[in-house]
């Protein structure tokens, strides 16, 4: 708090007005690092009618929004390591893709025989494969977002057991 308060040219305590706590600073960087592309992609990704192609467009937002605040992310994540509050802020952020991807996971169904054992697995190796750790290791041989999302869907599609989502037979469910 001292250090940000130094390079804004304030008080330390304009600093915790401003945001409350160390754990307030900490959110408001994560929103902002998140308003730009990938605020505005998820709800359309959501929005999306049909299950496999929700998934894709989430994959794709993440993918995009890894590789557009990459060396932030990646010292922020170094930085949970050593720190308890950023740890806990960045797994509740984690936590919101897990969930997410289970709403997603939920439309689609149970994966099919010979996949994932369960829902739950399938959410937790798709929680995997579209996490930044994922993406750096992927994107780190100069990969683009787009290949890594590609993929990624890929992966993600061989979980639940579906080849070509074209061909896929299964009808979104209510």
């Amino acid at each position: 708090m001292d250090a940000v308060a130094r390079n804004a040219g304030v008080a330390r305590m304009t600093v915790y007005y401003q945001f409350g706590s160390k754990r307030g600073l900490l959110e408001a960087i994560f929103d902002n690092l998140a308003a730009g592309n990938l605020a505005a992609t998820l709800p359309s990704a959501y929005a999306q009618p049909e299950p496999l192609e929700a998934l894709d467009a989430l994959i794709r937002a993440f993918m995009w929004f890894w590789d557009s605040e990459r060396l932030a992310i990646r010292r922020l994540r170094a930085l949970a390591d050593l720190d308890p509050i950023i740890g806990e802020s960045l797994t509740a952020r984690d936590e919101r893709r897990r969930e997410g991807l289970r709403t997603l996971v939920r439309r689609y169904g149970e994966p099919r025989e010979g996949t994932a054992d369960s829902l739950e697995e399938a959410v937790d190796v798709l929680h995997t494969l579209t996490s930044f750790e994922t993406f750096d290791a992927l994107a780190c041989v100069g990969r683009s977002p787009e290949e890594v999302a590609r993929i990624v869907g890929d992966l993600a599609k061989k979980v639940l057991g579906v080849g070509d989502p074209a061909t896929d037979s299964r009808q979104l469910q209510t």
